[in-house]
């Protein structure tokens, strides 16, 4: 950016610069896809995995395309996949045969299971037509439910989201002949608009052979666009179900929870610690309310999360927060109606928020939740109330977000108000403008502008003090020529506690350019490519560099399943307070200039065991750095898996003569008795915090809504003597059993 005019209009004049692209974007339109017409089934199939039908003999199979290893080539095992519906479900059925058996796969048993090591068959329906969300749906021949929510039309690092769990079912079974599946997911399942009976969902159907590494579509979809291409819903085909009408089922799933916690806190004296029992008996009731077939509410009276996952123990070598994914059930369906992204994990609405402060659970006295969408508009409402806590006062939460389709259906834009007010009578309000286009087959443009105001900041709704803008050009594709890039400036006073924001007061530029290969059928390699990337964050205030990274890399993936990369980067810092690495460990004020090697190395995939490790070496601010992580992974059988992280971070300042020094250690193993019953035991240590934590869950869930939790957690003191009075063993134990049963109505 050397040209002085254009570096005007970027720091000092961006929206001028954004209503020019919106103009040029206005001109650009896409054509509309042929469309499919399911099937209807004119009587009941016997619902046992079987595939026998007479029903499902007068099909024709879906035409299937390869997706790789060879995009377009030659089916290695015959494959039959049927679509069909009736009144209450979409069905999906699979006749996936082996010549030679020994070639199928199946590791797991374990619910939402997301492993290369075993076959998968299943479909992902994008039910509001949009392009950019979608639901998928997956089986293998061990019969396990996958389910998961895809947002962000399957961009980025990790785009779909596990935690998402939905009424369905499905039945397998397995001969010498190959593995055969039939699921059904209701309509009521999913959300959709029906035009006087008529409706049109974009459906991509898969099977992954893991023995093989190879996995075939309908439709035929590019093997250009990335490691997620399958999971686009832009990607899907237009298929239109006839005679379906909306119902509209009510679910009433009230808990009960009942346990013990134990927490060891100093006396009054501060002379001991003793242990302080707390006996828990709490009750709950979750209601979902369709008010059509495309909306629905979410009501919530005394939610509780014991059964959440623990997040994983990390050790922070920046200076700024961590950011840590939503796993809580109540925040899940189209949690991708709220994402208003900023850049990187920035964004205006961060459901962790709420019912979380200073990294312990709140009491959320309820809430309220409404998603759906009317016309071409997606419509988000939520509403929340937490109890005191310590210093924080009983605090509302409220959130309304708004999107549309606009220019192209692979196009959109949208608003977010969030609100955030505290019985003493301190808020925080978010306002933001935000949209995606598609400029032409690969290439997106996308805005984001927001304000916030709080107690001690009003300004004016033209300032930009209290704003951040941001624009993003992408080409979204593996091959050939791609680039990324985005510009962002954020005011000093912009603040939005109800969102995450990692810096404050600052101009950014970056982010990537990159070229792309496929090389073809007689390659080792599925696709690799080099890069070179360049960002500078520079302060508002004193117009100086604040951060800025300058490197270069190659990253690959074999048709083995092995896949990695390694890059060297040059950054720089400039510190304007000292940055705490811990207690005795600090950076000093000041400028610094580091070189830093990456380098990461997966082997494949597919394997019953596998290793993921990492390495990164070099220079850190005034010292060296070494990290090396090592994860490897083992399925035993399908009944039981084992996994563990190491990381070792060290870092070394000479000239003061200080060392800091990490371990991370983490262990998990499940152990599943069959698909519906399941033990997890999930140990980790970290050495910088001095904490170890344990936890156990037994579940049980014979069919989606019906649930029974035993939980128990424990937190360790792994350095007893680091403080006077001698630390307890344990910090807190903690021991729940939580039950769950939903009643559904209406159906």
């Amino acid at each position: 950016m050397r040209n002085p005019l254009a570096l005007f209009f970027f720091t000092h004049k961006p929206q001028y610069v954004f209503v020019l692209i919106l103009i040029f974007l206005g001109v650009h339109m896409a054509g509309a896809q042929e469309q499919f017409l399911a099937k209807r089934l004119e009587k009941p199939i016997q619902f046992d995995g079987m595939v026998e039908e007479h029903e499902w003999n007068g099909f024709e199979s879906l035409p299937l395309t390869m997706h790789q290893p060879v995009f377009e080539g030659e089916i290695s095992e015959k494959t039959e996949i049927f679509l069909a519906y009736d009144d209450q479900y979409v069905y999906l059925a699979g006749r996936l045969y082996y010549a030679d058996i020994r070639h199928l796969q199946s590791t797991s048993k374990k619910r939402d299971a997301l492993e290369g090591s075993t076959d998968y068959f299943g479909l992902i329906i994008d039910s509001f037509n949009d392009n950019e969300s979608g639901l998928s749906f997956f089986t293998t021949p061990a019969g396990l439910r996958f389910d998961a929510s895809v947002f962000n039309d399957a961009q980025g690092d990790f785009p779909i989201n596990l935690s998402w769990n939905t009424f369905w079912d499905v039945e397998t079974t397995t001969t010498e002949e190959g593995w055969f599946a039939e699921m059904r997911i209701p309509f009521t399942s999913l959300r959709f608009q029906d035009n006087n009976g008529e409706v049109k969902m974009g459906i991509t159907c898969w099977r992954y052979m893991a023995s093989k590494l190879e996995v075939i579509t309908f439709p035929s979809v590019r093997n250009d666009l990335g490691n997620w291409s399958l999971w686009k819903p832009s990607q899907a085909k237009d298929v239109v179900f006839q005679g379906v009408y909306s119902k509209k089922p009510t679910y009433i799933a009230p808990y009960v929870l009942g346990g013990i916690q134990q927490d060891f806190d100093l006396n009054e004296q501060e002379s001991a610690y003793h242990r302080d029992d707390d006996f828990k008996l709490e009750a709950g009731l979750d209601l979902k309310y369709s008010l059509s077939s495309n909306f629905t509410v979410d009501l919530s009276l005394n939610p509780d999360f014991a059964q959440v996952e623990v997040d994983d123990q990390q050790v922070n070598l920046t200076r700024f927060s961590l950011f840590f994914p939503e796993k809580r059930l109540f925040f899940q369906e189209r949690s991708g109606v709220f994402d208003f992204r900023l850049g990187g994990p920035n964004r205006l609405f961060y459901s962790r928020r709420i019912g979380i402060y200073d990294e312990g659970p709140v009491r959320i006295y309820g809430g309220a939740r409404i998603v759906g969408r009317a016309g071409k508009w997606d419509i988000g409402f939520l509403d929340m109330q937490t109890a005191k806590i310590e210093d924080k006062a009983s605090t509302n939460y409220g959130v309304l977000r708004l999107r549309k389709q606009a220019i192209n259906e692979f196009s959109y834009v949208g608003g977010m108000i969030t609100n955030q007010i505290d019985a003493d009578g301190n808020f925080n309000t978010g306002i933001g403008l935000d949209g995606v286009f598609r400029v032409s087959q690969n290439d997106y443009f996308e805005f984001n502008f927001a304000q916030t105001y709080y107690n001690d900041v009003t300004p004016s709704p033209f300032s930009f003090s209290n704003a951040k803008l941001r624009l993003n050009w992408e080409r979204r594709n593996i091959k050939g020529f791609g680039y990324d890039f985005s510009f962002s400036r954020v005011g000093a006073d912009f603040d939005p506690e109800m969102g995450f924001e990692l810096r404050e007061d600052y101009t950014r530029y970056g982010d990537k350019l990159w070229w792309g290969w496929i090389p073809g059928e007689h390659s080792k390699l599925f696709n690799h490519q080099v890069f070179f990337r360049a960002s500078a964050f520079i302060k508002n205030e004193t117009l100086k560099t604040e951060s800025s990274r300058l490197g270069i890399g190659w990253e690959f993936s074999s048709k083995s399943g092995s896949f990695g990369n390694i890059n060297l980067t040059r950054r720089v810092e400039f510190l304007t307070e000292d940055f705490e690495l811990s207690d005795d460990v600090v950076v000093p004020v000041g400028h610094y200039d580091f070189v830093e090697f990456e380098g990461t190395y997966n082997t494949p995939y597919s394997k019953s065991f596998s290793v993921e490790s990492t390495l990164t070496a070099g220079t850190f601010f005034d010292g060296k750095q070494l990290l090396i992580g090592i994860s490897p992974s083992w399925k035993v059988s399908s009944s039981l898996e084992i996994g563990a992280n190491y990381f070792y971070n060290r870092v070394d300042f000479p000239d003061r003569s200080d060392i800091f020094l990490a371990h991370i250690a983490r262990l998990r193993s499940t152990l599943m008795f069959n698909t519906k019953l399941s033990l997890a035991m999930f140990l980790q240590h970290n050495s910088a915090d001095n904490v170890s934590l344990g936890n156990l869950r037994l579940r049980y869930n014979p069919r989606e809504g019906n649930d029974f939790y035993i939980v128990f957690n424990q937190s360790l003191n792994s350095d007893r003597f680091r403080e006077l009075p001698t630390l307890p063993t344990t910090d807190s134990r903690t021991v729940l059993v939580k039950y769950t049963y939903t009643f559904v109505t209406g159906k």
